[in-house]
């Protein structure tokens, strides 16, 4: 089974950037599309950003969008999400998730199969 392992996250001030990296292991990833999610408290989940299997398509959701860069390096089995002018509407906890498709499709986290612990963002004024 597939194990995705978030790192990266932190307390910043408002205007910092941040560069999370998700590890996996039990699989390579160059097959799938990759996705960052995140929750902030008393929240629902939320959508941030997905790349598919080969990266030359990306999406983002409208609050980072000009914001955040989602990427990945398939050798190294690694995805990232560079994080610029963070705002403290950005605190929260962020996931790694995969499902199994080449393309993207409509974002959906009930579709995304693996799921890392999350790491904690927090974003002072």
């Amino acid at each position: 089974q597939m194990q995705l392992v978030e790192s990266g996250g932190g307390l910043v001030q408002a205007g910092a950037s941040l560069r999370l990296s998700c590890a996996a292991s039990g699989r390579p990833i160059g097959v799938l599309t990759m996705g960052w999610f995140r929750q902030a408290p008393g929240k629902e989940y939320e959508n941030v950003a997905a790349i598919n299997w080969n990266g030359d398509m990306t999406y983002y959701e409208a609050p980072v969008k000009g914001r955040f860069t989602i990427s990945r390096d398939n050798a190294k089995n690694t995805v990232y999400l560079q994080m610029n002018s963070l705002k403290p509407e950005d605190t929260a906890v962020y996931y790694c998730a995969a499902k199994e498709d080449h393309e993207l499709g409509v974002i959906d986290l009930r579709d995304f199969n693996s799921w890392g612990q999350g790491t904690q963002v927090t974003v002072s004024s």
